[in-house]
């Protein structure tokens, strides 16, 4: 897992201050309150509010 899961336990989203989770393919973190989804480039989360992707319902 390129992102530990103790990382993954002090994380927030940055725009909620919400719980985030690694997606599925394990490429992203998802905060399921603002369907924000956070790239993760060379194992490093981009948590930026700008950069996240819109999730789709």
């Amino acid at each position: 897992m390129a992102v530990k899961k103790e990382l993954l336990d002090i994380l927030a989203c940055p725009k909620c201050k919400g719980d985030i989770r690694l997606n599925e393919s394990e490429e992203g973190l998802v905060c399921d309150n603002c369907k924000l989804l956070y790239h993760i480039k060379d194992d490093i989360p981009v948590m930026l509010i700008d950069e996240a992707e819109t999730l789709k319902d």
